[in-house]
């Protein structure tokens, strides 16, 4: 306490100062309009920057609330469509009925790391045996196929990227449901090629090309990308088509897991017949 009665008093100019100061400018703005208002302008002025920045921030915090509402509404909207159900019964035609058997189910997960860079790439989630994610399923994003799950912990998933050596998928034209195996040949990652087109088939720059359905890991008629170019290559009988990823894997947060509920019936009835399927 005395030491602050020593400030006092050695500074009391000072302090005398900014009171006399504040008196008189309260005075100006108070008996002068022009003054009054030029204050009550700034004053406006600071507090709206102040406010905006406040609500920038509010946002900014509220995202990840909003991102996993819309995560919830996407796996659920994901969950309902007819794709997802196989029909047991021909004589009734009830989306809602009994006859309607679901095939596939969707988990949502978040990317917590992801290459594009090297020859064989790959994608960790934040989804695990807990949550009941298993080998072979399939991951997607909004607008496109991401990979398949490989290796799965109690907490995390790791996934082969549709940018791996060793991914082949089933896809199809969508304008005509011609069949052909996509693959990333290991250079552009925005890119990949469809191969086994046979050479009868009308090709057009932008054809769409989306999954066939013939995979027990995806359902059908998830997007692809289109078609930038083809060609018949030395040696081949087939067209092998240049895709346009329509999913930039270098820019993915989020993801879906797909999990083919009738996928071990479909793949012990198929090695029953046939071992190398």
């Amino acid at each position: 306490m005395r030491d602050l009665f020593r400030f006092i008093q050695r500074y009391h100019f000072f302090f005398l100062f900014l009171l006399f100061e504040t008196v008189a400018i309260s005075l100006t703005a108070s008996y002068q309009y022009y003054h009054q208002a030029f204050f009550i302008h700034s004053a406006n002025i600071v507090s709206a920057k102040v406010y905006d920045t406040f609500d920038r921030v509010t946002s900014y915090l509220s995202l990840q609330k909003v991102n996993r509402q819309l995560l919830d509404d996407n796996t659920r909207l994901l969950n309902k469509q007819r794709k997802n159900f196989v029909i047991t019964d021909t004589d009734v035609f009830i989306a809602h009925d009994s006859i309607y058997y679901r095939k596939f189910s969707y988990l949502h997960a978040q990317v917590i790391n992801n290459s594009v860079n090297r020859r064989d790439n790959y994608i960790t989630l934040n989804k695990g045996s807990i949550h009941g994610v298993a080998p072979d399923m399939g991951v997607i994003a909004g607008n496109g196929v991401m990979g398949i799950v490989r290796n799965v912990s109690s907490h995390y998933s790791v996934a082969m990227s549709l940018l791996h050596s060793d991914m082949l998928l089933s896809v199809r034209i969508h304008k005509n449901d011609h069949i052909g195996s996509l693959q990333w040949e290991g250079t552009n990652y925005r890119e990949a090629h469809m191969t086994y087109i046979p050479p009868h088939v009308e090709l057009a720059v932008g054809d769409t090309i989306v999954t066939s359905g013939y995979s027990v890991v995806f359902p059908e008629n998830i997007l692809i990308g289109t078609i930038k170019d083809w060609e018949i290559r030395r040696g081949e009988t087939f067209y092998t088509a240049t895709i346009d990823l329509a999913l930039d894997l270098n820019k993915i947060s989020y993801a879906y897991i797909v999990k083919n509920l009738m996928q071990e019936e479909q793949k012990d009835l198929e090695l029953s017949v046939a071992p190398d399927m």
